[in-house]
């Protein structure tokens, strides 16, 4: 990857949007990946994308925007999925082009429902991309502090210090800082983790458990995540740098967290299926959760609070039952 390399994002929401923004205050052409025609000429005419952060001003002249996802492909060379994770094997169900000699960065902050991987393994094992290729962008960071400009810190994982460092400078500004890590792996799935705790401090909190009691939760989360992460891929980290425990809080405390909204909803007493249809944008820590608790079954990681999150969602457990019990695990 040579700073020449044509860079596109793929996906149309939130997330998918804060990169672009992120990508045209530091490059004269990004390509631009979305399903929505009328979202497409929208962007086109107002410079802004009209459902997802359209009070960020997205200048139109530097990007390249397309409802054709192989015409993206053929055209660029790093490739930006910012598609949640329900939806990645269908959209990618539609390429005729090779992925082969691309470089990948996932933002996606999930797990790949049909194979259980996380998006990195997923395109090594499917799509024969060496890992060496693959990178992840993860926070702590929400979309929609980036569209107001607060300040934000991103890591940039990849095996390729070089790609890492070029993908850095692409996205990094006056509010955004970087940082490089080598954790490929782990990084990916402190991501995809912090969604399902997240939705438990939503349970938790719709069901009236207050700051106290969350303080526990937190704690005992990165706990969590850190044998979980140690059973998958060992290695030597440091869990409390902001990629990991940073992500972790941002998601599991902030009112911009779907994650938490969908399960405070459900502590409140919504269905899942309601709490769902309900949302205006998907909570990845649903479907990761699934895939979670299948991984911990295989490799043996104690997790309570996943274990919990899985009963409530995937049990039709009583989340105040459910979270009692909860209670008495934590320390």
């Amino acid at each position: 990857m040579n700073k020449h390399q044509k860079i596109a994002v793929l996906g149309g929401g939130s997330w998918a949007t804060a990169i672009v923004k992120m990508l045209i205050e530091n490059l004269d052409n990004v390509g631009w990946y979305m399903r929505s025609t009328q979202s497409i000429e929208h962007i086109k005419e107002n410079n802004h994308n009209p459902k997802y952060l359209s009070s960020a001003e997205l200048d139109a002249n530097r990007l390249d925007l397309s409802d054709d996802i192989n015409y993206m492909v053929a055209n660029y060379d790093v490739l930006i999925f910012a598609i949640p994770s329900a939806f990645l094997t269908s959209e990618l169900g539609k390429l005729k082009e090779s992925l082969e000699t691309k470089t990948i960065f996932s933002a996606i902050k999930g797990i790949v429902p049909e194979t259980g991987l996380i998006v990195g393994e997923h395109f090594n094992k499917y799509f024969n991309i060496p890992i060496e290729n693959i990178g992840v962008i993860t926070g702590p960071c929400h979309a929609e502090e980036v569209a107001m400009e607060r300040l934000s810190y991103l890591t940039i994982a990849c095996q390729d210090q070089q790609k890492a460092e070029l993908m850095s400078n692409a996205i990094k500004g006056w509010y955004i800082k970087t940082k490089i890590s080598d954790d490929i792996i782990g990084t990916e799935y402190a991501a995809m983790l912090k969604n399902i705790y997240a939705v438990a401090a939503g349970i938790a909190h719709g069901l009236g458990y207050g700051d106290n009691f969350q303080s526990v939760l937190m704690s005992n989360a990165i706990r969590e995540m850190k044998r979980f992460i140690k059973k998958v891929h060992k290695m030597k980290r440091n869990i409390n740098n902001s990629a990991y425990l940073g992500d972790l809080l941002v998601t599991g405390y902030s009112t911009f967290s779907r994650n938490r909204q969908f399960g405070n909803m459900v502590g409140k007493g919504y269905t899942v299926k309601s709490a769902q249809l309900e949302m205006s944008m998907v909570a990845e820590g649903y479907y990761a959760t699934k895939s979670a608790y299948k991984i911990k079954e295989d490799n043996g990681a104690k997790t309570p609070i996943i274990d919990a999150v899985f009963n409530v969602l995937y049990n039709d457990k009583n989340p105040k039952k459910e979270f009692k019990k909860l209670t008495n695990k934590l320390d």
